[in-house]
């Protein structure tokens, strides 16, 4: 078995260190690039406090931001499949068209979650305190 100078902790630490340099410039990129990102950063940024207000549960608050944060996963894979196709098949062909709309697919279909979360939680919300 091939030994690491350092042993595992080193390794580990290395690993950690480069995956989560690798993941900021992910980030970053997609801010940069990707104008549906930006926006869904935007409404994460401003919807925050109010999940705080209306969740009242810690259950609810897990929720809310669970329903925010899968936009955002499902938005960087959905670009970068886009950079992908768009490497790979520059020109117009139907598998790549295929994909992006698949990839597209997918964060309509997290849009709706985050919808039904936000819907039902604020609805909750809304009506106990108009029936207080």
């Amino acid at each position: 078995m091939h030994q690491t100078e350092g042993g595992f902790m080193s390794l580990l630490y290395r690993r950690l260190v480069g995956a989560t340099g690798f993941s900021i410039q992910g980030l970053k990129s997609c801010f940069r690039y990707e104008e549906a990102f930006r926006v869904e950063v935007f409404l994460v940024v401003v919807l925050s406090p109010l999940g705080f207000y209306i969740a009242d549960s810690s259950q609810d608050l897990a929720l809310l931001f669970a329903a925010m944060l899968i936009v955002l996963i499902v938005e960087l894979l959905n670009s970068a499949i886009e950079a992908v196709v768009d490497l790979v098949s520059p020109g117009k062909a139907e598998l790549a068209g295929r994909a992006k709309d698949q990839a597209s697919a997918a964060v309509m279909l997290s849009m709706l979650l985050f919808v039904a979360v936000w819907a039902a939680i604020g609805w909750q919300f809304f009506a106990g305190v108009a029936g207080k």
